[in-house]
């Protein structure tokens, strides 16, 4: 006899609290870690400090805060950022978010600004210590262009002279990489209307005493190929990451010409969303320590760069992100699907793995946690889709025998970008109140080659859509889901398939859209640089294809929504304006539509205030407990539904 007891899924006490999820907990970032000597050096967004980002050094032993309180090291070239800050000698250099200025600090000394404090932003530092400087990407908003103008230049590490410009003329810049005898930068450039996965190109410059190019060639890519993290070998070869043979795989550059260093069916490459991402480095001049994702997850690898054999280190660990080399040792975010990402040191000889810092340091009675399983499932045109089904899980209750659990639809961001199987404790949040999760990686998600990549194109807001409902459909046709109670769930580009699912879908029970585009011309008209032309590839050109702007925006269809909406929305997201949910509001008040929004003063793109996160989460529990009709165990403070009931 089961000691369980019986109750409706989603009505189910859980250990698995806000407070758990948030107290003590830290974001990781993209991975971005870097090495001073034995020093390890990596940033920590923390949610309880108001979201304030703080870099970390690892020196004996021992943990210690860089960034001083009153601080906040990110940059927002590009909005999303990265690689805001650089190490050398003890001394670090980092991009200040509140004024977007570059501070130096001394180890131990207090932080000094080294450039103007104005509108220019930097991002991708990287020091140049013989000649005292620090290579950047530049984002200047002060030129009264149409658009901010990026360029690749050196700072004077103290700010004491004028800055340099080594690259200009494109539209963006990314990825400075220093020869080992300082001579040559290697760099990435690429123009409207391409993302850096669609097409880059690779640049080598020969720099003169002072960090000036006084030459630039071309070495690889071009509009139809990806190149990503170009990488000097310690003899001085340039490496980097193509998808010319539909994967991201490891080239080099032999004289005139390049070649393959390891063919393989797998992604040693990321779309790279944000600055300073790093997918493989350097163990002497002969080795490469890599990661490469395939099926089941990603991997930690050891690339002979003569034999190009490729030797697995085996971990733990299923998702990994961002590597960086000290001698024999590496470095990278590391996380399971049941242990929460960590930064994790690797001796590649010895296989000895070290953990200095924990996200999330609570500790989950196994009888509480859902374990993902892959899954693949049919959609439209003959296509296999991928994503991971998160079953409902809980030891102390089980669903009455003829109920079926809710399902959640979670939509993810980007849209190329990817989920994997690691630690979400989250998910484990709903899991353990009685709901079922399905992660979807629809057609246009990275990780399983260009092609699947590819599927996106001129289709968002279709393949997209056709995907999490065949997810969905593929759940239910199981048995696993109960068709009447469907929600569909996202943040910013999966926010935009949530609405465009409601919309335009009579499938879906529920809906919840976190800071998601609602409509494609205000998008396109009033958001960032670097996504200004993201859409001419996703969706069509605009103007010309305003008829497909039209078709896919789900504001204009707002009226055919079928089910309840709730909107969650950052009121300074500079990627996602506030108008873009409030359009949406707009109409579903017009039209009596059953609605609720909530609007977040101080947030920007993507929630980082613990006290936000709290309230989007709960709020969205609290919604569907009163759409598909079932008691919290949880005091959740309620949320007001408009036209409802």
């Amino acid at each position: 006899m089961s000691d369980r007891r019986v109750a409706p899924f989603g009505s189910w006490a859980s250990p698995i609290t806000i407070e758990l999820l948030l107290n003590g907990t830290v974001s990781l970032g993209r991975g971005m870690s870097r090495w001073d000597g034995n020093d390890l050096y990596w940033t920590e967004l923390r949610p309880t400090e108001a979201g304030r980002q703080v870099v970390v050094r690892r020196s004996d032993g021992a943990n210690t805060d860089v960034t001083p309180a009153g601080f906040n090291a990110r940059t927002r070239v590009h909005e999303y950022g990265g690689g805001e800050f650089a190490v050398s000698g003890g001394t670090v250099w980092f991009a200040n978010f509140d004024d977007q200025r570059i501070y130096i600090q001394e180890r131990d000394g207090a932080p000094g600004a080294i450039t103007p404090a104005v509108d220019v932003r930097h991002a991708d530092l990287l020091v140049d210590a013989k000649r005292l400087r620090i290579f950047a990407v530049r984002e200047d908003h002060t030129t009264g262009a149409s658009e901010a103008v990026n360029t690749l230049v050196a700072l004077d590490w103290k700010g004491d002279r004028p800055a340099i410009t080594v690259a200009g003329g494109n539209d963006f810049y990314s990825s400075p990489k220093l020869s080992p005898d300082g001579k040559r930068l290697a760099w990435l450039t690429w123009k409207h209307p391409n993302m850096p996965w669609d097409g880059t190109e690779l640049w080598v410059g020969e720099l003169d005493a002072d960090g000036n190019a006084i030459s630039a060639r071309r070495v690889a890519g071009g509009p139809e190929e990806s190149i990503f993290q170009p990488e000097w070998s310690p003899d001085g070869e340039l490496y980097f990451i193509s998808d010319r043979n539909d994967w991201w795989n490891i080239y080099r550059v032999r004289g005139e010409f390049d070649e393959p260093v390891c063919r393989r069916e797998a992604e040693f490459g990321v779309p790279q969303w944000a600055f300073g991402m790093t997918r493989y480095g350097f163990a002497g001049s002969g080795e490469i320590v890599c990661l490469y994702s395939e099926a089941g997850g990603t991997k930690l690898g050891l690339l002979d760069t003569a034999t190009g054999k490729l030797k697995q280190i085996q971990l733990l660990y299923s998702d990994l992100r961002g590597v960086v080399v000290n001698d024999r040792r590496v470095a990278t975010v590391a996380a399971s699907p049941t242990l929460s990402e960590r930064v994790l040191v690797v001796d590649v000889d010895s296989g000895a793995q070290e953990v200095v810092k924990v996200s999330n340091p609570a500790h989950l009675d196994p009888g509480y946690f859902s374990v993902p399983q892959a899954i693949e499932f049919p959609t439209e045109d003959g296509v296999t889709a991928h994503a991971f089904y998160y079953p409902p899980k809980n030891k102390d209750y089980e669903g009455p025998p003829e109920e079926q659990p809710p399902l959640v639809v979670h939509s993810h961001g980007g849209p190329t970008s990817a989920v994997g199987s690691s630690f979400d404790l989250e998910f484990q949040y709903w899991t353990s109140r009685g709901f079922g999760i399905v992660d979807v990686n629809y057609g246009g998600s990275s990780g399983y080659g260009r092609a699947y990549r590819r599927r996106l194109n001129g289709n968002w807001g279709v393949v997209d859509v056709d995907d999490c409902v065949n997810a969905a459909r593929y759940l239910v046709g199981r048995g696993l889901a109960d068709r009447k109670r469907v929600a569909i769930t996202g943040g910013s580009a999966g926010g935009f398939t949530t609405l465009v699912a409601l919309t335009k879908r009579n499938f879906f029970n529920a809906g919840a859209s976190h800071f998601g585009i609602g409509d494609l011309v205000t998008f396109v008209k009033d958001t960032h640089k670097f996504e200004s032309r993201y859409l001419d590839t996703l969706v069509g050109p605009y103007p010309e294809r305003a008829d497909l702007y039209h078709e896919r925006s789900a504001v204009n269809f707002a009226d055919d929504l079928n089910c309840p909406v709730i909107l969650f929305q950052g009121l300074e997201d500079k990627v996602v304006p506030p108008s873009q949910a409030e359009e949406f509001v707009a109409v579903c008040e017009r039209k009596k539509l059953p609605y609720a929004y909530l609007p977040f003063e101080g947030e920007q793109h993507g929630f980082r205030q613990a006290k936000n996160i709290r309230r989007s989460i709960e709020g969205e529990l609290y919604f569907y407990s009163q759409i598909f009709d079932f008691a919290i165990a949880d005091e959740i403070e309620p949320v007001d539904i408009q036209n409802f009931g």
